[in-house]
């Protein structure tokens, strides 16, 4: 990690942090801000910590002449402020990663972080400028040669043709780029009068997942399991309606209310998969009451608070720990099991693997009905 100092805010890594500046000295000790372990220019590695923050407000990937986005900083005013009712989760703060000469020298300067991060085990989330830097949270898991499930959470479907890659067009490299490692590609709580459907149809047959908005909100219980197989999640603030989110400036007046984005995020924060996340399109400049940046704060909580669960989940060697149904359903058997901790589901498919699924897939089966879950799933497998 000492080779990454000269990536951060200040001269030194972290030297001149965002927790030790005064607004931040009354904080009680019951407070996030004073729960969190400090990286600075003395942190010889990532220390003890289960999540890492990350801040880079790198922005020329939405416009090229914007200046760096305040966006980590005035998050972590709202963070720091909530009490941390997580004790057995451990969290630190890395600063903010220096803006680089370049646009391809801040990719590669968060990049190069990820990686390390990813190398040492811990959890990153990442608080962004533009949503091309999807790109370098996938970029780490790339270089391992590491096979992934990637959910996107979006109004639009970011898959425009251009000469160089932005946050419009990103998605055409995540998903078409050589040496692919995405195995399955989730796009959460799009608005179809924004998409092309002939797009939608080419992401279908390429086996890929997309819920409309609508979809989602009727049971956001059925995306737990979507999140719960992904390592890599980017979420863009437009994914809001206009009534949650003022501060964008283009916003729809249709989307996810606030509570439900951090019921999302929760059950990101549940997956033993997830290790990078992304929250991306937060301008700060545009929220003068600090409504974003309060919202942004409670979508880490949330997370942490799901991260909290997810490590009371049981290893799959405890079978006294999980209830086991054998059902058969159109000339098909499989097995379903339901953890006794968290209550969450899976369901076996024909090579004997397990995969994330509802109670609704189990209603589905013992109704003799194909849960389209296990479906899909089979006609990625082929």
């Amino acid at each position: 990690m000492n080779g990454l100092r000269s990536f951060f805010t200040s001269e030194h890594f972290a030297a001149i942090h965002y927790a030790t500046l005064p607004e931040n000295e009354h904080l009680s000790s019951l407070q996030i801000g004073r729960n969190l372990e400090i990286l600075n220019s003395d942190s010889d590695d990532w220390g003890l910590s289960d999540i890492v923050l990350i801040g880079c407000g790198e922005q020329r990937g939405h416009q090229q002449d914007m200046n760096v986005s305040r966006a980590p900083d005035a998050v972590r005013a709202a963070l720091y402020k909530m009490y941390n009712w997580h004790v057995d989760v451990q969290i630190a703060d890395a600063g903010n990663l220096l803006q680089g000469a370049t646009l391809q020298d801040s990719r590669a300067a968060l990049r190069t972080v990820l990686e390390d991060l990813q190398e040492a085990g811990k959890i990153a989330i990442l608080i962004g400028g533009s949503q091309d830097l999807t790109l370098q949270q996938y970029q780490a898991f790339r270089k391992k040669e590491q096979t992934i499930d990637v959910a996107v959470m979006d109004m639009l479907i970011d898959l425009n043709e251009g000469e160089h890659t932005d946050d419009t067009n990103y998605l055409m490299e995540l998903l078409t780029g050589p040496s692919n490692y995405i195995r399955n590609y989730s796009h959460i709580a799009f608005q179809s009068y924004y998409v092309n459907p002939t797009l939608l149809e080419t992401l279908d047959k390429l086996r890929f997942d997309c819920y409309r908005l609508g979809r989602v909100r009727e049971n956001l219980e059925d995306m737990e399991p979507v999140l719960r197989s992904c390592s890599m999640l980017s979420v863009d603030m437009n994914v809001l309606r206009f009534s949650e989110a003022p501060f964008l400036k283009n916003a729809s007046p249709n989307g996810l209310f606030g509570d439900e984005l951090c019921q999302l995020m929760r059950y990101a924060g549940m997956s033993q998969q997830m290790c990078s996340t992304g929250i991306y399109g937060y301008i700060p400049e545009n929220d003068p009451q600090g409504i974003g940046a309060a919202l942004i704060a409670q979508m880490i909580w949330y997370f942490i608070d799901g991260y909290r669960l997810r490590k009371t989940e049981s290893d799959w060697s405890q079978t006294e720990n999980f209830r086991s149904f054998d059902l058969a359903f159109t000339g098909n058997k499989a097995r379903f099991l339901q953890s006794k901790r968290t209550g969450r589901w899976w369901m076996q498919l024909m090579d004997g693997t397990y995969m994330p699924c509802s109670y609704q897939d189990f209603l589905s089966a013992s109704n003799d009905q194909i849960p389209e879950r296990w479906l899909r799933e089979h006609e990625r497998i082929v």
